[in-house]
């Protein structure tokens, strides 16, 4: 890394942490993943700030504050398993391989999967299994998890999604309509009942069913 490339990093990590990031992991995580590397060529000189950026297909890497907002309230531990959907870049993914024991993430722009799955490869990122597939039916096989996160919004969790968080999980998800108020929710299973709390507004992309027109059938990645 050069000194330039070091100096936007610790930048951005007081950025976070001044506007309320103050779990160490997650602040480790974000320094130590490259976020240049997930970002297409034209955008490289604005990956360390504080931004979404297209990515293709109609899809963006999220914004640093809102990966570092929704990864610390899911409370991720490093046992533990969890379910991404939407790997979009993979960006996210690879900050959650860093937190927990393994990473399940969904996909249905199959061209992001295989960007994304080079990617892993490329930083020698292993504890993370892609699928490609409608991500609002979950990963049943896979099931339960620890933990969830959708990056994508829907105007309620899919109850399959929700249902295959394990006893003591958590949930987090941007919850609303496209283009009405959105909010990130994080859902817990206690005791069999889901208790929800909303962390605060939010915009996503929407969660879409089904696949894409010529996408081919669903089937595991890696």
């Amino acid at each position: 890394m050069t000194d330039v490339q070091a100096q936007k990093v610790l930048r951005l990590l007081m950025e976070l942490r001044g506007l309320g990031i103050s779990d160490a992991r997650v602040l480790g995580a974000i320094e130590r993943v490259r976020r240049e590397a997930f970002v297409p060529a034209a955008f490289r000189d604005q990956a360390w700030e504080n931004v979404a950026l297209p990515i293709g297909q109609a899809q963006t890497i999220s914004q640093p504050l809102v990966v570092a907002l929704m990864t610390q309230a899911l409370e991720v531990g490093e046992r533990h398993k969890v379910l991404e959907i939407g790997t979009g870049s993979g960006y996210q993914a690879s900050i959650l391989s860093k937190l927990c024991r393994r990473v399940f993430t969904m996909e249905r722009h199959r061209p992001l999967l295989k960007e994304a799955e080079k990617r892993f490869a490329e930083l020698k990122i292993h504890n993370v299994t892609t699928r490609f597939g409608d991500g609002s039916r979950g990963w049943p096989e896979q099931a339960p998890f620890d933990r969830i996160m959708i990056t994508a919004a829907a105007p309620e969790v899919p109850h399959i999604l929700r249902d295959s968080l394990a006893e003591g999980g958590i949930l987090v998800a941007p919850v609303g309509e496209e283009r009405r108020g959105q909010q990130l929710v994080r859902i817990r299973r206690r005791d069999g009942a889901f208790v929800a709390e909303d962390l605060g507004p939010v915009r996503f992309v929407p969660l879409v069913a089904g696949l894409p027109r010529n996408a081919a059938p669903a089937g595991k990645s890696g």
